[in-house]
């Protein structure tokens, strides 16, 4: 009998369904070997595949969103998926069929959809109980990966303006203390004065 795992959030649900992989002595709650899934847009066509479709699929989204907070042009295109934005609310979704003579699947989605979709698959990545096994990646960097390059030019660009304005204040502070002598301006404002 094989399992089913149903990750939910709002409007979107992705169902896993699979085996554990007994030579490896998983529990037999766990899901190793997913035969098929199932992704529930509400109100949209249900899309399901093999599991050499599942990764593609959610690199895709995962490379699209990139784009989409990176404030680059988000157009993403593959032999399985295509995404590209039809303005900032509204993102057109292109499903080709690996199967001859089968017209692609285009849905429509907006931002809340988009976003409800990422944190399913998010928490099929979070999950214990599902294990993609590593010879089905792409070669993709993964998104960890993604987001630590990332933070590290955010890290970069948050550290050197501060880095910036102390060292043109500490330049500033030096110069000044070397030209003015507030010793010799007391002395020609006694001079002055006595005058």
């Amino acid at each position: 009998m094989q399992n089913r795992l149903l990750f939910h959030q709002s409007s979107v649900s992705l169902e896993i369904i699979g085996l554990p992989d007994y030579s490896n002595n998983e529990n037999k709650d766990q899901i190793s070997i997913i035969s098929q899934w199932k992704l529930t847009i509400i109100d949209k066509p249900l899309i399901e595949g093999k599991i050499e479709h599942l990764r593609p699929i959610m690199d895709a989204f995962y490379n699209y969103s990139n784009l989409l907070i990176n404030n680059e042009i988000p157009i993403f295109q593959s032999k399985l998926i295509d995404i590209k934005a039809d303005n900032i609310y509204i993102h057109n979704i292109t499903l080709k069929s690996s199967k001859p003579d089968v017209k692609p699947l285009i849905i429509k989605i907006g931002n809340s959809l988009l976003s409800d979709t990422i944190n399913c698959f998010d928490q099929l990545n979070e999950s214990p109980k599902v294990r993609i096994k590593e010879s089905v990646l792409t070669n993709i960097i993964p998104k960890k990966v993604k987001f630590g390059l990332s933070k590290k030019v955010k890290l970069s660009n948050f550290f050197l303006p501060p880095l910036l304005a102390i060292s043109s204040l500490i330049l500033f502070s030096y110069t000044f203390i070397n030209f003015y002598n507030p010793v010799e301006d007391k002395e020609k404002n006694v001079i002055i004065n006595t005058k």
